[in-house]
């Protein structure tokens, strides 16, 4: 095991007192070119490498990061962003990192406008983005660049934006992947049930529409003859309305059995299943929230795909500290895994696996 260096061991090399070369490591002034060059040699002989934690803690500097995120209702998916975002703030309260996280109205580009304008007034250390159209995220990373303040993609990847790193599913193979799960179950229908979140006629992300885009590829190419029948329901409806179109829709279908919707809603569709007590129909999802995890285990819900959220809130913070703090290369594109959880498995989940 290679020995410790210590401090006094530089000093004692370069013949300069332990606080000059104290100096020197953490780039402080005060210090003779002279002495400064000595104990420059000396790191060299000694074949120095500084300890990038203590160098920082040293330091004592104030650090700020933001998140940006879509504004969303209580135990969705962003919440466990959240919580994995504060999570790691709060691991490394040491180092002084602030985190601090900002919504903006989805499909709203005033409303993400005026958050980058915020952001930037706000001079942030390190900046996590959710991105909404390319043209309008693009305006504001293109002045993240100016700055030099680096930033971090979370849910979409778009790498001609250039951050600093990217962490989310890949949307295509994970849609891919959930047609193939959910035709094993679902080969011998003639239709399916394809239910979308949406408002002005959209989907809700760019990640669930590249998630169809692998969905459908896979369907057309190893089942053309399924249906897909498609059944909207607006982001924001109540309780009742969700009733009313789910009750007319499957009374227009009365031999469907299997549904897959590609956002972390799945349990809109399973509580309505549970409730009319219609057994012989079954839903596949995303997402590990509270709400489908229930459905799950009492059975509406037979497939959720997992993303690890939480690790990814963690992470980005993280991966922010290890390049701006710590001064470390970070990988730049971040796939999270693509795991399917079940009844008999959903227990044995894991959230935190930092």
């Amino acid at each position: 095991m290679t020995q410790r260096i210590r401090i006094k061991d530089i000093a004692e090399r370069a013949g300069v007192s332990v606080g000059t070369v104290d100096r020197v490591l953490h780039g402080r002034p005060n210090v003779s070119k002279p002495a400064r060059e000595k104990v420059e040699q000396a790191l060299r002989e000694m074949d120095y490498k500084p300890n990038a934690y203590a160098s920082a803690l040293a330091y004592n500097r104030q650090y700020m990061f933001r998140i940006l995120l879509p504004k969303h209702e209580s135990e969705a998916y962003w919440d466990e962003i959240e919580e994995g975002a504060r999570k790691a703030m709060e691991a490394l309260r040491d180092f002084h990192i602030e985190v601090e996280i900002a919504y903006y109205e989805r499909f709203n580009e005033e409303s993400f406008n005026d958050l980058a304008r915020e952001t930037l007034d706000a001079n942030p250390d390190g900046v996590v983005i959710v991105p909404v159209e390319l043209a309008v995220t693009r305006a504001f990373t293109d002045e993240l660049h100016e700055r030099e303040i680096p930033f971090v993609l979370l849910d979409s990847y778009m790498p001609d934006l250039k951050p600093l790193s990217f962490f989310g599913q890949d949307s295509f193979a994970s849609g891919y992947f959930a047609a193939k799960a959910l035709m094993m179950l679902a080969s011998k229908e003639s239709e399916i049930m394809l239910m979308k979140q949406t408002k002005n006629g959209r989907v809700t992300t760019k990640q669930q529409a590249n998630r169809e885009v692998g969905f459908r590829h896979y369907m057309a190419d190893h089942h053309p003859n399924i249906r897909i029948e498609e059944l909207e329901l607006p982001v924001g409806g109540t309780r009742k309305q969700y009733a009313t179109k789910l009750e007319n829709f499957f009374r227009q279908h009365p031999h469907l059995h299997h549904c897959i919707t590609l956002n972390s809603k799945a349990h809109i569709v399973g509580e309505f299943l549970l409730k009319t007590n219609r057994r012989n129909v079954q839903i596949m999802g995303y997402d590990m929230v509270q709400k489908n995890a229930q459905c799950l285990r009492e059975g509406s819900i037979s497939f959720l795909i997992a993303q690890h959220a939480y690790q990814q809130g963690y992470s980005c913070i993280d991966t922010l500290f290890q390049a701006i703090v710590l001064k470390k290369k970070v990988m730049p594109i971040n796939y999270m895994p693509i795991e399917l959880l079940m009844r008999e498995n959903v227990e044995f989940y894991r959230r935190t696996q930092l």
